[in-house]
């Protein structure tokens, strides 16, 4: 009695076992994110919950998002359009599925308070902070051009964000090109001018990335869908909720409302989720053609193989 006990608990057991796994999620979708941006916000949101199992990672900047979908380690990430037009020859798995419109007056040519630079002419010799491959760098070769000026009328120092905030604020540098809420907290902690920004340079077009083989299974495929429509609709929410959307974010990075309540003040636009489209086609080439004219891409980049145009998010 006792024996058939035990076999019959064991029995029980590989069942509830089976049943578990069985209930678990078969898809797991690989998401990077930035700390303060629509997953800060996704909890808050309401959302239904999703049929598939989420591995959500830390990710510093666009072009490690675009290294770690070409390694396999990522299915889905966001950028700006500049990093995908550095591997587009590469035979790179980057497939760009969604655009985000966004923000261009976060993205600014600094320069300390007390500089006689006033203008963009007067730039000509001076040590000019960017970050490499990004907006930073395109809006740097975009000013200089204006003006008939290339790198060589300059002195480029190339810095990651950080590095390029302290090396500012030491007065190592005579401008920075440099975005978002670094720029901002330089601007805030030195008084430092907005000689100009990224208005009339930059579209505002942020490129949602996602892996060949996310795209080739048709569950993934379907979870990448399910994840934009997330993201659009949280950020549907934090703009219905702006006071709380922006306590979140200042809770998620440490930072104080201020900032963003600054950065919201300013913006030229609100983040709008939206398929891929000619426009958005057009202006990654330009990117790509003056990343080619400025010598920082051997050859001529043809961006539109990058692009996935019958790709639906839906609308549920």
């Amino acid at each position: 009695m006792l024996l058939n006990r035990r076999n019959l608990l064991a029995s029980s057991l590989a069942l509830a076992a089976c049943g578990q796994e069985t209930a678990k999620p078969a898809t797991t979708l690989r998401v990077a994110y930035y700390r303060g941006q629509a997953e800060t916000w996704m909890a808050a949101a309401g959302l239904p919950e999703l049929p598939f199992r989420v591995v959500k990672s830390p990710f510093a900047s666009g072009n490690l998002i675009v290294e770690a979908i070409s390694a396999g380690a990522l299915d889905l990430g966001s950028m700006s359009d500049i990093p995908p037009v550095f591997v587009a020859q590469k035979q790179s798995p980057v497939r760009l599925v969604a655009v985000l419109e966004g923000d261009v007056a976060n993205q600014v040519v600094l320069v300390p308070k007390t500089s006689p630079i006033k203008v963009i002419g007067d730039l000509k010799g001076k040590r000019i902070g960017y970050v490499r491959a990004t907006t930073s760098h395109y809006i740097l070769l975009r000013i200089l051009d204006e003006i008939g000026l290339t790198f060589a009328d300059i002195t480029p120092v190339a810095l990651a964000p950080q590095d390029g905030r302290a090396a500012f604020e030491r007065g190592d540098l005579d401008a920075w090109v440099i975005f978002g809420v670094v720029g901002f907290l330089a601007r805030e902690a030195t008084g430092a001018r907005i000689l100009t920004n990224g208005v009339g340079r930059l579209t505002g077009n942020y490129a949602f990335a996602a892996a060949q083989s996310a795209l080739d299974d048709p569950p993934k495929r379907a979870a990448v869908a399910a994840w934009l429509r997330r993201v659009r609709d949280t950020y549907a929410w934090s703009e219905a909720h702006p006071d709380e959307a922006i306590r979140l974010v200042a809770s998620d990075t440490g930072l104080p409302e201020a900032v963003y309540r600054g950065q919201r003040a300013q913006r030229t636009t609100a983040p709008n989720l939206i398929p891929p489209s000619d426009a958005a086609i057009v202006s990654q080439q330009m990117v790509a053609d003056t990343f080619f004219k400025a010598g920082i891409l051997p050859a001529r980049v043809d961006v539109a193989p990058l692009w996935v145009r019958d790709f639906d998010y839906g609308t549920a």
